[in-house]
């Protein structure tokens, strides 16, 4: 048995492919771009591996993903790619159009024709899960319920547009031609192997050597944030027991101002890798220009997930922050390995202080 995995070098595809492998005897058929944040170094353990099978392409790429549909024949397709930075989106919004909008059609074309050809039990059995966010439905106030899986889409940047409109090709392709869809929308992760563009590993990566930690406005956007290893279980949940054409919100049930967020990493690497004057990590943090429409508050409200398919986080924030602090001081040459040029200059021109 095999499934496919888009967009298995990033972040959470790559800790997907990680965790599947391990717990699994099933092979992974990993395709991915490999854009600046997809890191084929995440899976280096995996090398030489006879079930995972790793193949540089675009899910757009509409004869690529039928010639491995038919060579390998997965039971399951498993969608991450995606263009995921919102700062990206805002400045570069055309490749999230053509890869989370354009590429998801296309993926979604590709496996229909698949799915329509298999044999009967075969055609029951299968599934396609598709990874999407929690922007999708827009920014909440203090005071709102958080979000559950019936509410209203109201997307505010570039990038959570165009995860929507996935969404609403996923759901299309399901209630038109009754493939087998799974969709999950997600909370914050971090955890290892993140990319530095993000708040956490940001933070972490700018503490060490000394820069600014620079913090969006007054800081107090509030996110729940998920541990990516609990993302992942949930994921192989959904894809065991979810029933077909539902979603499914998966969050942390962890809200946190993002302020909160770098007090507490600061806190740990005081703790774990003090610096050699004894001042906090804390000193560092510099406010800078707030970034254009950003949203105030997301919260997860996952309590069907928990209900109907017996899934909750493993992790509390304090555990999974700590681990991720640690995860970072013990592997300086993973992050120095994806700080390349066009990294630096991206976060220069992001981040300049206000």
């Amino acid at each position: 048995m095999t499934i496919l995995v888009t967009g298995g070098a990033g972040f959470i595809g790559a800790n997907f492919v990680l965790d599947w492998l391990a717990q699994s005897d099933e092979s992974v058929i990993n395709l991915d771009k490999l854009t600046y944040a997809g890191n084929l170094e995440t899976l280096a353990s995996l090398q030489g591996s006879a079930r995972h099978v790793f193949v540089q392409g675009d899910i757009g790429d509409a004869d690529l993903v039928a010639s491995l549909l038919a060579q390998h024949r997965p039971r399951a397709v498993l969608n991450f790619a995606a263009e995921s930075h919102v700062d990206r989106s805002i400045h570069s919004p055309e490749d999230f159009i053509q890869t989370n909008i354009v590429g998801t059609f296309r993926l979604l074309e590709a496996v229909r024709a698949y799915w329509g050809n298999l044999e009967s039990a075969a055609k029951t059995a299968f599934r396609l899960l598709h990874v999407s966010t929690d922007e999708v439905y827009g920014s909440l106030s203090a005071s709102d319920p958080a979000f559950t899986e019936t509410h209203r889409y109201e997307p505010n940047s570039p990038y959570s547009a165009s995860k929507a409109a996935s969404d609403h090709l996923v759901r299309a392709y399901h209630h038109t031609y009754g493939l087998p869809i799974l969709t999950t929308n997600c909370s914050n992760n971090y955890g290892p192997y993140h990319f530095p563009e993000k708040l956490i590993p940001l933070m972490i990566v700018n503490a060490l050597a000394g820069k600014a930690l620079p913090v969006y406005g007054d800081g107090l956007q509030v996110r729940d944030w998920l541990y990516v290893k609990d993302h992942c279980s949930a994921i192989r949940r959904v894809l065991d027991a979810g029933k077909p054409g539902e979603v499914y919100n998966v969050g942390g049930w962890n809200e946190k101002p993002n302020i909160d967020i770098v007090h507490t990493v600061c806190a740990l690497l005081d703790e774990m890798r003090p610096k050699a004057d004894g001042a906090s990590y804390s000193t560092q943090i510099t406010s800078v220009k707030d970034r254009p429409g950003h949203d105030r508050r997301y919260a997860i409200d996952a309590s069907k997930i928990e209900r109907e398919l017996g899934w909750k986080p493993a992790e509390t924030f304090d555990s999974g922050i700590r681990k991720t602090v640690q995860w970072y001081l013990a592997n300086p040459e993973w992050v120095a390995h994806v700080q390349s040029g066009a990294y630096r200059e991206w976060v220069q021109t992001q981040y300049a202080v206000a």
